[in-house]
């Protein structure tokens, strides 16, 4: 008979992993933006990792290949001026450029978020101080800021890791006005009441009560952070500013027009990095749709 109730008990309990597979499989459908933005960061995942295993890195690096070379079997994006092999470049340099990207808006949005739940939940003197930083500091250019931190810094000791550190100096300002306003509108709510009535602490407060309802916000912040962050690694470089010599797109970007690409008919070596910073953009701004489909209710489509 135990036997028998047991089976019977498992017979009747839902299978809950299919279940949540099928849902997020059918909101996916529905939020096509998300659907869209997901696949070509897949895709470029993918292409990174898939292609790092066929590739020689050296042939990233300046004399790797032959120079000046148009797309073709051997080489399907062709090389540049340097003798550097596109293709490898583009698998080096996407990675590299996410890498940077997500470690920045990580950073920027950690702090942002740190800032701005407790400036607002805590208010006072404190919440003045922090709103007073972030008015004044969003007055600067964020490019501004990097480009007179990268141009004081030895380009030898700047790497990429450090160039990602630096981005993420200004990843932090409007990720903690944007979370600011969405506490002080949350903080006054009945169940924030009901939570300071049963003895929960502030810190308690913030991270069992407010955040788990600032999780679509928080990704989108994020998502705005590492589109910010992968522009300036783009963009740094592009000036000639960081380390000129690792594979990455705005490298790549700098040297074509350092060496005028187009005037020698190198038509292919600017048209590499351009198109996967387009197709990055289309990424970040339709996983950046997707997830306000997602967090605001009055643009969501129906079930």
């Amino acid at each position: 008979m135990a036997v028998q109730s047991l089976s019977a008990g498992a017979a009747k309990a839902p299978p809950s992993s299919p279940g949540t597979l099928k849902i997020i499989i059918g909101y996916l459908r529905r939020n096509w933006p998300l659907t869209i933005g997901l696949s070509i960061f897949v895709f470029f995942i993918v292409f990174s990792v898939v292609g790092s295993f066929y590739i020689d890195e050296t042939a990233a690096y300046p004399l790797g290949a032959p120079a000046s070379q148009p797309p073709s079997w051997e080489f399907p994006f062709g090389t540049d001026g340097q003798g550097r092999d596109l293709f490898a470049v583009a698998i080096l340099g996407i990675w590299e450029t996410l890498r940077i990207g997500v470690i920045a808006g990580i950073i920027g949005v950690g702090f942002g978020t740190l800032l701005g739940f407790s400036s607002a939940f805590f208010g006072g003197w404190y919440d003045v101080i922090v709103r007073w930083l972030v008015d004044v500091l969003l007055t600067v250019p964020g490019l501004l800021i990097l480009i007179v931190i990268a141009s004081s810094m030895d380009t030898k000791s700047f790497t990429l890791t450090r160039m990602a550190l630096v981005i993420a100096l200004t990843a932090w300002m409007g990720p903690t006005r944007v979370i600011r306003s969405q506490v002080l509108s949350m903080k006054e709510n009945p169940y924030v009441m009901m939570a300071r009535l049963n003895g929960m602490s502030n810190w308690g407060i913030i991270f069992r009560e407010l955040m788990p309802n600032l999780l679509p916000y928080l990704g989108a912040s994020l998502v705005g952070s590492v589109t910010g962050a992968i522009f300036a690694s783009v963009g740094l470089p592009a000036l000639g500013l960081g380390p000129l010599r690792e594979p990455t797109i705005g490298v790549t970007i700098y040297w074509a027009m350092n060496q005028n690409a187009l005037l020698r008919e190198l038509w292919w070596w600017l048209m590499v990095p351009i198109v996967i910073i387009i197709l990055m953009f289309v990424m970040l701004f339709m996983i950046s749709a997707g997830l306000d489909e997602l967090a605001n209710p009055r643009v969501r489509r129906a079930e």
